[in-house]
């Protein structure tokens, strides 16, 4: 009785977690209808709501603004936008801080988060995963005599909230693993372990060669 408990539960509950998940996404997507006049909204124009109409017309706006910025007379509108947002004092600091921090994350040229690192936290002889999020940089590096890296400490199971560190590279190990690997082993509290690479490749000598090495 127990185990068929614990089976169902194993099924279930991952189950309802994504469900949970996505529905938040796509209930959070569906808010840019609100952008529309009244009588354009499904609302008004079938007598109901469809859920993710809302997360299509999302994607399409998202889509666009990257179609349009990536022509000349975008990036003139784009340049002319920042500039006003550049001249409100409040604006400036919260627009400018967030620009960097996501061009640094989604740009395809960016380091940040590309990869898995093992640092010694939160004390000598402990170690933990983080990621590389780049170098000390202003008036932090005058302070800091050696080869320093900036890292990530995400927490478990919630890896969007963590610790900013800035650590020797030496006293850090480079991970041959995939940052989705190394998430999904923090998300699980070190359950779901990655594989590991030399196991990896020698399945793959095998496959090929058609024996063990």
């Amino acid at each position: 009785m127990r185990k068929y408990f614990i089976t169902g539960l194993l099924i279930l509950v991952p189950l309802s977690i994504t469900l949970w998940v996505l529905n938040l996404i796509i209930s959070t997507m569906d808010q840019s209808l609100l952008l529309l006049p009244v009588a354009w909204r499904p609302e008004a124009l079938i007598g109901f709501r469809i859920p993710g109409l809302g997360s299509i017309l999302t994607l399409l706006i998202i889509f666009l603004t990257g179609l349009l910025a990536r022509n000349i007379i975008g990036r003139q509108v784009l340049m002319l936008w920042e500039g006003i947002l550049n001249r409100i004092p409040v604006v400036k600091s919260i627009y400018s801080s967030v620009k960097q921090v996501s061009d640094t994350l989604f740009s395809s040229s960016g380091n940040a988060f590309r990869k898995a690192v093992l640092v010694q936290y939160p004390r000598e002889g402990s170690w933990t995963i983080a990621f590389l999020t780049g170098v000390p940089g202003g008036d932090v590096k005058n302070h800091l005599h050696g080869d320093y890296i900036s890292v990530y400490v995400p927490t478990t199971p919630n890896p969007t909230s963590g610790f900013f560190l800035m650590v020797p590279r030496a006293d850090t190990i480079e991970l041959n693993m995939s940052v989705d690997a190394a998430l999904k082993y923090i998300v699980s509290m070190g359950v779901v372990a990655p594989e590991d690479s030399i196991s990896l490749d020698k399945k793959i000598i095998v496959s090929a060669d058609g024996r063990a090495p």
